[in-house]
């Protein structure tokens, strides 16, 4: 007589449930990597504030733009260097603010001033634009609460 035997994981549910455990195991500690714990968020002063000087909202300009950056309430320091109440800018052109719980990428829609510069001068397509600046800690990541300017819409003829 054949004794039967009763196996809960055929091979290719072992495989998968193999997969799953691995991800919920590993996929939860890549995220909370990549998101600053409460006590590693670098604090801003609420009365921090950060501003496009120039162009204006709405304003109608030719390319090559400058943009001139303002900030109020901290100051400006290099990317890698740690200190109280300094930051560093982001332009985020053409783009919605990026999650303000990350590292700021870094691509053509999200310009990085990490040597503390405080103005760009940008080629931009003719057409309507939006700018934004985002203040960054010494690691790219926003300060909480995020130091953020209104964003703005230039046409470039």
């Amino acid at each position: 007589m054949k004794r039967r035997t009763c196996s809960f994981f055929t091979d290719s549910s072992a495989h998968l449930s193999i997969a799953v455990v691995a991800a919920l195991v590993f996929v939860p500690a890549f995220v909370s990597a990549n998101v600053p714990m409460p006590g590693d968020v670098t604090a801003a002063p609420n009365e921090a504030s950060l501003e496009i000087i120039s162009p204006a909202n709405g304003d109608t300009v030719t390319s090559p733009v400058t943009v001139k950056f303002g900030l109020a309430g901290m100051g400006v320091a290099p990317a890698g260097i740690e200190a109280k109440n300094t930051g560093h800018h982001h332009l985020i052109i053409d783009s919605p603010l990026p999650n303000v719980q990350f590292a700021i990428p870094k691509d053509t829609k999200h310009r990085h001033f990490g040597g503390g510069q405080t103005q760009v001068t940008l080629e931009l397509e003719p057409g309507t634009h939006t700018l934004q600046l985002l203040l960054g800690d010494y690691r790219h990541i926003p300060h909480e609460p995020a130091v953020v300017s209104e964003k703005i819409t230039i046409t470039v003829k």
